[in-house]
């Protein structure tokens, strides 16, 4: 389940994404099968050549996108996520959910 993020957010990724941009959007997220993990951030682009080598680069597998059109992406979760956020310069984003 997702919570924590604005329509306006929402929209603004979708439409980065369409356009082939990568696109970062980290929410609060409840999983049981993950315990302790409180966000999540989906990295999506509609290139998915483009999303795959951005995995490569951060040494992620691109096995795992989720490539479900119109807004394929990754998954981070945990220790990953906030290394690759600090990265990427995702500087809002680490210190609205507290990973800064």
């Amino acid at each position: 389940m997702a919570f924590g993020v604005k329509r306006e957010e929402l929209e603004a990724w979708k439409r980065k994404v369409a356009e082939g941009e990568i696109a970062y959007l980290t929410h609060y997220w409840f999983e049981p099968r993950f315990p302790g993990v409180k966000t999540i951030t989906k990295v999506g682009c509609a290139d998915l050549l483009k999303l795959a080598d951005w995995c490569e680069r951060h040494g992620l597998n691109p096995a795992y996108i989720h490539a479900r059109r119109p807004f394929p992406h990754f998954d981070l979760i945990g220790d990953k996520q906030s290394e690759i956020l600090r990265l990427e310069g995702q500087w809002e984003q680490l210190a609205r959910f507290g990973m800064a």
